[in-house]
């Protein structure tokens, strides 16, 4: 009854989404603070008897609002999906279905793999520097690229320098770059989407937004790849985001001063908190993310000890970076009481 693929099928493992309060939660990469007022104001402004209709299609006043922030040439360079997680599984099956040989670092974002499975795609996973560092040299001759920057669970980032000299060594393969981390501190590479036809930049508004409850993502490339990304999508479902997700993330994109605060304290606490762990004789990955990638002698003690005091962080018990951990950044609150129970530690 059940497909043979299905059976073989790792799924992805998501964080701990915890039951009850007291947890500080610092495993799922969340924003610690709320989105924008905004996006409550255009949300209850809106005519809920709209319901009863079909969103647009296309998404058409939020990408108008990305095409703006961006200064992209046009809509048609702009795909809008229901998260990055949608769009990137979206445009794995456009440009990777079926090939081998897809290059990608051998510790990323781990949804790559689900999908390779999903759709038939062999990747070739290239070992990290052991500052887990990407070798951007490494990254020629293969049928196309995916790589997170900055990178997941590390935290480390590629300049913008690094990520065109991989698009210029891949000419004619697709070059997929999943910003979903970008605004802590990495820069992008949208505007290189008007040099080369050959790549696509994946962003979300979960992260640096704070709408992670929306699920709202989307894509900057070459019209033929945003058409290609289309064709797939209207395969399979032509209204993938709803309107009150469109409404929300454009209010959200427009608010920039309070984006740019919100960033601003991620940022200042995520340095705080490294600073101060650096203090204690910790390795800490320098972090171009909302997150720190820390090294402990016994990750794993670690934490099931802090699971023990009511604060979630993430653990992988695989090679390489089975010694660290994934800390979210929390409040300044929060964070403190993180310090305090490694201190204990």
């Amino acid at each position: 009854m059940i497909s043979e693929k299905v059976k073989k099928l790792k799924p992805y493992v998501a964080g701990i989404q915890p039951e009850g309060d007291g947890w500080i939660k610092l495993n799922a990469n969340e924003n610690t603070y709320p989105p924008s007022p905004a996006v409550a104001n255009a949300i209850k402004s809106f005519d809920f008897a709209r319901l009863r209709l079909y969103p647009n299609s296309d998404s058409n006043e939020l990408r108008e609002a990305i095409l703006q922030k961006f200064n992209l040439e046009t809509l048609e360079c702009c795909f809008v999906g229901n998260s990055s997680d949608e769009v990137l599984a979206i445009a794995f099956q456009t440009f990777f279905s079926g090939k081998t040989n897809i290059l990608t670092p051998d510790i990323s974002y781990s949804f790559y793999s689900v999908w390779a499975q999903m759709y038939d795609i062999g990747l070739t996973q290239i070992r990290l520097n052991q500052d887990f560092s990407i070798d951007v040299s490494q990254y020629k001759n293969g049928n196309g690229v995916i790589i997170a920057n900055p990178n997941a669970p590390t935290s480390v980032a590629l300049s913008k320098l690094r990520v065109e000299e991989i698009v210029k060594n891949n000419p004619k393969r697709v070059v997929i770059i999943d910003e979903a981390y970008v605004d802590f501190g990495a820069e992008t590479a949208i505007c290189l989407t008007k040099k080369y036809d050959n790549l696509l930049v994946v962003r979300t508004f979960s992260k640096s937004y704070s709408l992670a409850g929306l699920r709202v993502g989307f894509a900057v490339g070459n019209s033929q790849l945003i058409n290609a990304i289309n064709t797939v999508k209207k395969s399979f479902n032509s209204y993938p985001l709803d309107m009150l997700a469109q409404i929300g993330a454009k209010a959200a994109l427009q608010d920039e001063k309070y984006f740019y605060e919100s960033l601003g304290r991620i940022i200042v606490t995520r340095d705080k908190t490294a600073r101060a762990l650096k203090e204690m004789g910790i390795n800490v990955l320098n972090s171009s993310a909302n997150f720190l990638f820390i090294e402990f002698e016994d990750a794993k003690e670690v934490y099931e000890k802090l699971l023990e005091n009511k604060i979630l962080a993430r653990y992988w018990n695989k090679p390489r970076i089975n010694k660290f951990l994934r800390v979210t950044i929390g409040t300044e609150k929060e964070m403190e009481a993180f310090i305090q129970c490694v201190k204990q530690l």
